[in-house]
């Protein structure tokens, strides 16, 4: 059953006594199934790795694209409108270092037409601008929607587990829309989706990852974001890839708003 990766996803999974990097479900979730190792073949990041990463304060991830302004997944939020209520941690990989970066939100902007299936992007506004870090450039075509990617959360490191305290990363290869479509069938939307995982599992997001960043290198060698953090069977189950935000198909929306927020 499709299970977003956020933290109320997480309570509902301790409260039936049941996350690998991944983030809110408004559906019911499926019982766990054996939790896979840990990170889910993930790694600690080291300080500074990925600079532009961004803990928010209701248990998703997000990536700094502008100054002002954090690309997270849609059901992070609860619409668009002014907020005051988030607070962006970023500049850290550690959450309790007393050099985090802690900045309030002022407005949100949930994308258009968002009903919980597709469209999973959303931008949040700072109160004031970051300009001690820098920006993840977002892909504006397909050219790199392939290959190997890498993804990084606070999340839980296995299906049913906790958030946690330092940034984790893990590698992920690029599943094709047939395969995803052949775990998923009619839930994955392959024009604003893309897929990624291990068929034997193994490493994967999980839930508190979701709105994170899926991103690889482009041709110039720098980072660029390919997709955003949604969905997925469990965590890191083999023959379910996660799903993600195919950021390429949003990109012009994302940059129009992000500019006008």
């Amino acid at each position: 059953m499709k299970q977003n990766r956020v933290v109320r996803t997480l309570q509902k999974l301790a409260a039936a006594g049941a996350v690998v990097l991944a983030a809110v479900s408004l559906q019911p979730t499926t019982s766990a199934s054996a939790a896979p190792a840990p990170v889910v073949g993930g790694t600690r990041a080291a300080q500074g790795e990925f600079p532009w990463m961004v803990r928010l304060s209701m248990g998703c991830g997000g990536s700094l694209i502008t100054p002002q302004v954090v690309l997270t997944a849609a059901h992070c939020v609860s619409g668009s409108g002014n907020n005051t209520g988030i607070t962006a941690t970023a500049g850290v990989v550690d959450l309790q270092s007393s050099s985090a970066i802690k900045v309030k939100s002022t407005k949100v902007y949930q994308a258009p037409g968002y009903n919980g299936t597709g469209k999973d992007w959303a931008l949040i506004k700072l109160a004031s601008p970051i300009t001690s870090l820098p920006n993840l450039k977002i892909a504006e075509t397909t050219a790199y929607n392939s290959g190997t990617f890498t993804v990084a959360g606070w999340g839980a490191t296995r299906e049913g587990g906790s958030q946690q305290r330092y940034l984790r990363k893990a590698t992920v290869p690029f599943v094709s829309d047939a395969e995803c479509q052949a775990a998923y069938g009619s839930s994955l939307v392959p024009g604003e989706e893309i897929c990624a995982g291990y068929n034997e599992g193994g490493v994967d997001t999980c839930q508190g990852d979701s709105g994170g960043p899926m991103f690889r290198k482009d041709n110039t060698g720098a980072w660029i974001q390919v997709g955003i953090v949604s969905w997925g069977e469990g965590c890191a189950r083999a023959g379910y890839p996660g799903v993600y935000t195919e950021v390429s198909t949003f990109a012009a929306a994302i940059k129009s708003a992000a500019a006008t927020l």
